[in-house]
């Protein structure tokens, strides 16, 4: 493909390996209160869903949660997250040929801005962002709805951004916004809708940067 004026990327599961942490504890409380999940079920139900979304699914599926669930899942999993969440490997080397290749990027997820402070701040790449982070919850909006992807375009023709996402909900929300998506599916995950990849090396290839991407 010809190189694109500007990839998006989500953070959780793009960019940081925050979701097996994230799901464990949110599983566990989960289970705590009238919601017994495993975490692969609580990741097949909950990645790329707001933690307010969470509440309201889990409540529907048949969990008795505290009014305050929410501030309180969030206290727990930043607490664990601030001692240690490592990259998605690659990373750094799909920064660096965006870089070369003159290709802006910026993150875009439904995340907090504190949590991808969390994350990506102690990776030493959150600077590489700059000021091009941005936070569906304070747009009150959320993936797979297309503002996001729209806001962090900052006017960019949609047909020339890419996204890279892990999750339905983001996959959707680019197909809204009418942007390519290609989908991050290490562990052979969903990813309808977008071109799948497994190993971040493969990128750089696939976004028209050089290099041949593996089998």
């Amino acid at each position: 493909m010809q190189k694109p004026e500007l990839v998006i990327f989500d953070c959780d599961g793009v960019l940081v390996d925050s979701e097996v942490i994230g799901n464990t504890i949110m599983a566990e409380s989960l289970s705590a209160h009238g919601l017994v999940v495993s975490l692969a079920e609580c990741m097949e139900l909950f990645v790329g869903a707001t933690m307010a979304g969470v509440k309201v699914k889990a409540e529907g599926l048949g969990a008795t949660l505290p009014e305050d669930w929410v501030a309180r899942i969030y206290e727990d999993i930043y607490a664990r997250l601030r001692e240690d969440c490592p990259l998605i490997e690659g990373v750094v080397e799909v920064l660096d040929a965006l870089d070369a290749a003159g290709v802006p990027y910026c993150v875009a997820s439904n995340g907090s801005r504190e949590k991808m402070g969390i994350t990506l701040g102690q990776n030493g790449i959150l600077e590489r962002f700059g000021a091009r982070v941005y936070s569906a919850q304070e747009l009150d909006t959320a993936k797979p709805a297309p503002e996001l992807f729209w806001h962090a375009a900052q006017g960019v023709d949609p047909s020339q951004c890419v996204v890279i996402e892990d999750s339905l909900n983001g996959i959707r929300g680019a197909a809204a916004a009418g942007m390519r998506c290609f989908g991050y599916a290490p562990e052979g995950g969903d990813v309808e809708g977008a071109t799948r990849f497994t190993h971040m090396a493969d990128l750089p290839a696939l976004l028209g940067l050089g290099g041949t991407a593996t089998a």
